[in-house]
């Protein structure tokens, strides 16, 4: 079992309000919608208009920044980012990057992505998100991660984040978080870059990895601490 499942800490990640209104999640499933739904629905403290577990788009954008320096710059580089819930990570790619990116975020939450859809139009009196570069653009659509034949093509993505989603999916069913990286596999382009980012031990995630993609190039990376804890980049590479 996931060590970011069994933990229940990084809640601390959380607004306190938030917190004390959630509670523990140890004996939740994580895969449920409807806890999502919940989550996303719970009044921000501040002004603060997104919500990371485990970290955003300032702490990974160090290891994220490489891979579009190294793309063409003909065009934008087509980010898919499963379960992106109102990370940091999409909205960070958009206004913040300095390379073109074609960014698609993708939750199962209509709640989420009517909040990022509301963020980046500037809905509710707020100003609209502008792009760093002049040819980036941002989508948000609702998707099923296992199965995102309606929203994404087979080989349709150079990069594909999932930040803490396989870890959700894997607490309800493992079955399921095979499923969920054969779609992430099916929708890269050949030579693309899954990256999933999480606490896990990579004695416990590699295994998984390099089991569910045969034909690809597993490894990873250790960064931060950030707030207390280490993580993990696990980079599958699909062939030419």
């Amino acid at each position: 079992m996931s060590a970011a499942l069994l933990r229940t800490s990084h809640v601390a990640t959380l607004a306190a309000g938030t917190r004390r209104a959630l509670g523990s999640l140890a004996g939740s499933c994580l895969a449920d919608r409807c806890l999502w739904d919940r989550l996303h629905a719970q009044p921000r403290v501040g002004s603060v208009p997104t919500f990371d577990w485990f970290f955003g788009y300032e702490e990974a954008q160090g290891l994220l920044l490489p891979l579009f320096q190294e793309a063409p710059a003909a065009c934008p580089l087509r980010v898919l980012d499963v379960g992106c819930g109102t990370s940091s990570l999409c909205t960070g790619l958009y206004t913040k990057c300095p390379h073109p990116v074609d960014v698609l975020g993708v939750d199962f939450s209509p709640v989420a992505v009517a909040h990022m859809n509301s963020l980046l139009e500037g809905g509710q009196g707020q100003t609209p998100l502008c792009p760093a570069h002049p040819a980036s653009c941002l989508h948000f659509m609702q998707a099923d991660a296992q199965n995102l034949g309606p929203v994404a093509p087979s080989s349709s993505f150079q990069l594909v984040l999932d930040k803490g989603t396989w870890d959700a999916v894997a607490r309800g069913c493992l079955p399921g978080a095979y499923q969920l990286l054969a779609e992430c596999l099916r929708v890269l382009s050949p030579g693309g870059t899954l990256i999933q980012f999480s606490d896990e031990d990579p004695d416990v995630r590699l295994p998984c990895l390099e089991q569910g993609s045969h034909g690809c190039t597993v490894t990873v990376q250790e960064f931060g601490p950030f707030r207390g804890f280490t993580y993990f980049a696990y980079l599958v590479q699909s062939s030419h």
